[in-house]
């Protein structure tokens, strides 16, 4: 989060973007800052109690939650289909978590990160039809470096830090200037156009891309039972579903849920 708050910072100074916004703004997106932050710190508890392809698949809970969450902060009904893919997403998950009783614990904190992540998601789907996807990035990542700061201080995380390798350095460039900072503006700035529950039944694809590479990498780590591929199969097919739904209401002229 330092690394793409750092990013953010020079690329804003190089494109000659001001940093302006009203002390209140600042303390709603520092406060989503922190947010963001809780979601990282469960999100990688449940990776290291489980294995890729049990948290990014839990993760996916995440529109369950945007669901119920998104008529809440913009005061609109409850689309009947999208609580339906949120339970159905929901059955997926009951299966994986009765397959793989071994990481139950794990599940729970991918649970967990996934209700901050649909939280985050709503807020900057809210944020960003005021205000620019940069500027609201900027002041969030800065409010995760210094949430999670204080939580090493407290929780002795500092102590265990290792000076990283030289690759290690670059993967964590990666890490925060493509897959954090680049990847936030980008899914911020996307929300102008579509509805935080349609982004995040999107983002939902990132299981699939994760097993197929956690496989690749891990191996036969990351070899789960058949009843696990079944759940993940109920879960990705909520995404497509989700997807024909909004494409036959924009086909009929209905009102899709947009801003």
């Amino acid at each position: 989060m330092l690394i793409a708050f750092l990013g953010l910072i020079a690329f804003m100074i190089f494109t000659k973007r001001g940093f302006y916004t009203s002390n209140l703004n600042k303390i709603k997106y520092l406060g989503t800052g922190i947010i963001t932050a809780a979601h990282w710190i469960f999100f990688f508890k449940a990776l290291k109690i489980s294995n890729v392809s049990i948290t990014l698949t839990t993760l996916a809970s995440a529109s369950l939650f945007v669901a119920f969450l998104e008529p809440m902060f913009f005061k609109r009904k409850i689309i009947a289909y999208e609580i339906i893919l949120g339970i159905l997403t929901l059955v997926g998950l009951a299966i994986i978590f009765q397959a793989e009783r071994d990481y139950s614990i794990g599940i729970i904190y991918a649970l967990i990160s996934a209700f901050f992540a649909a939280l985050f998601s709503t807020l900057n789907g809210v944020f960003v039809k005021h205000e620019r996807p940069t500027l609201i990035t900027t002041y969030e990542m800065m409010g995760g470096v210094l949430f999670i700061s204080i939580y090493y201080l407290f929780t002795g995380g500092f102590e265990s830090l290792q000076m990283p390798s030289s690759i290690d350095w670059f993967w964590l460039f990666i890490l925060g200037l493509v897959c954090t900072s680049m990847a936030f503006v980008v899914s911020i700035e996307v929300m102008k156009e579509l509805s935080p529950f349609t982004v995040s039944m999107s983002i939902n694809m990132e299981p699939i891309y994760s097993i197929i590479f956690a496989l690749i990498i891990f191996q036969e780590d990351e070899y789960m039972s058949s009843l696990f591929y079944l759940g993940a199969v109920i879960v990705m097919s909520m995404i497509f579903m989700n997807g024909y739904f909004k494409r036959r209401a924009r086909l009929r002229g209905e009102k899709v849920p947009v801003h």
